[in-house]
């Protein structure tokens, strides 16, 4: 038997002697892998690693993570060396309800279109909160998420317009706990969990019924801040293990900050932190000051989430990215494991999606592929306060569902030879 081998097939070649004949039969068999990456530092937080180590795909999905595996099992070989290969990325606090009404997020001009932004940046998986509600939910799905390769996921907003502005967004009979249900209970392969926020008035009714929705679905529970007649103490004391609290760091006069002027982080935020209430980052264009967030992780609350709050203001000021948030928290002294735990296992656990944000065998193949610039670089907050780091994150190469959608310098493209 000889076996002759190419860039795609293994020819096997077999001789067999008929009477005085020598007959030659030929099979050929795939290589069992689509793509190969190889050489990199797999960071899989879910699955506890961190070290160099080959990643094989095939049909879309993570089919072995081992040391070694041969370039000649796969139809195509990307060489990671030096870069750092992990899931990829989720951003659970965006817009993307893009549209053409102006002024508003919901199909509005405030929205962005998802791909033009996410694959650049990492991400693979978004979750628009609550730009939709369950009246404008079907036109978002028909007309964005149906459109696009960012997978895109959705906190239902209770009041049932989505976010179209005050005063409409404000009115209560639109916020009706039945219809939200049954759009999400309709739509569930989308919907991750109810949402509250941006609402002006002082009763305490929409709060409860975006509880009680998140309740009946078994959903947790997404608040924003934009809710200036309600306390933050008040806030977290109706909220329940796994309910997610956004704009963490925020400084503004519209809520109490987490921080108090002492400089200690709030007893009781400290207290719905132990009863498992997460605290997502939503760094957005006002969401986030070193004034709270520095002094808030050294006191024991650091986000468990990195949620941008992308929309089409917040990527032209000192958010402008999730790599770019990652890099800045970096430069705040957290580990390079611990932001990519932030923005990969740690946001699929809060939306209760165990099957993204790892690189676990038979996993969907979401795969960011980071290399480290090093140097000096500014990060900046809401206030337009710089700090430091040496390090910046940068996004090399993307995968959704196993298809390169993003490759900054063309690791996976073939050398041009001439």
């Amino acid at each position: 038997m000889i076996i002759f081998k190419n860039a795609v097939w293994f020819l096997i070649v077999k001789t067999i002697v008929v009477g005085t004949i020598l007959v030659l039969t030929v099979t050929a068999s795939a290589q069992e892998f689509d793509l190969l990456i190889k050489n990199g530092h797999v960071v899989d937080p879910r699955n506890g690693i961190d070290e160099v180590l080959d990643v094989a795909i095939a049909a879309g999905t993570i089919r072995v993570v081992a040391k070694d595996i041969a370039s000649t099992r796969a139809r195509q070989v990307i060489d990671a060396r030096s870069m750092y290969v992990c899931p990829g990325l989720i951003d659970i606090h965006t817009h993307v309800f893009v549209g053409s009404n102006p002024n508003v997020f919901a199909d509005g001009v405030l929205s962005l279109s998802p791909d033009d932004f996410t694959f650049k940046s990492g991400v693979t998986t978004v979750v628009d909160a609550g730009t939709s509600g369950a009246s404008s939910f079907p036109k978002f799905k028909e007309q964005v998420i149906d459109q696009s390769k960012t997978r895109i996921l959705a906190w239902l907003n209770i009041s049932n317009t989505g976010m179209i502005g005050s005063p409409a967004q404000d009115e209560i009979p639109a916020m009706n706990v039945d219809e939200a249900v049954e759009v999400a209970r309709k739509y569930s392969d989308q919907i991750v969990g109810i949402k509250i926020g941006h609402f002006e008035g002082s009763d305490w009714t929409p709060f409860e019924r975006a509880i009680e929705a998140a309740r009946i679905t078994s959903l947790p529970l997404f608040v924003e801040c934009h809710l200036p007649q309600y306390s933050l103490k008040d806030q977290l004391a109706r909220m329940r293990e796994g309910d997610i609290i956004t704009h963490t760091f925020e400084k503004v006069n519209e809520r109490m900050p987490v921080v108090d002027d002492d400089g200690h982080v709030r007893d009781f935020v400290i207290a719905a932190r132990d009863k498992g209430v997460l605290f997502d980052l939503g760094h957005g264009g006002a969401g986030f000051w070193f004034s709270q967030a520095v002094p808030a992780i050294k006191g024991g609350l650091p986000p468990n989430t990195f949620g941008t709050d992308l929309h089409r203001f917040s990527m032209n000021a000192g958010m402008k990215d999730m790599v770019n948030v990652m890099s800045k928290f970096m430069a705040l002294g957290m580990t390079r494991h611990e932001v990519i735990t932030r923005a990969t296992w740690n946001a699929a656990k809060a939306i209760h999606r165990p099957d993204l944000g790892n690189l676990q065998v038979g996993s969907v193949a979401d795969v960011t592929i980071l290399s480290e610039s090093k140097g000096l670089f500014g990060f900046v907050d809401a206030g337009g306060n710089r700090i430091e780091g040496k390090t910046k994150l940068v996004t090399e190469l993307t995968l959704k569902d196993g298809k390169v959608m993003w490759d900054l310098n063309g690791i996976s493209a073939k050398a041009y030879k001439h």
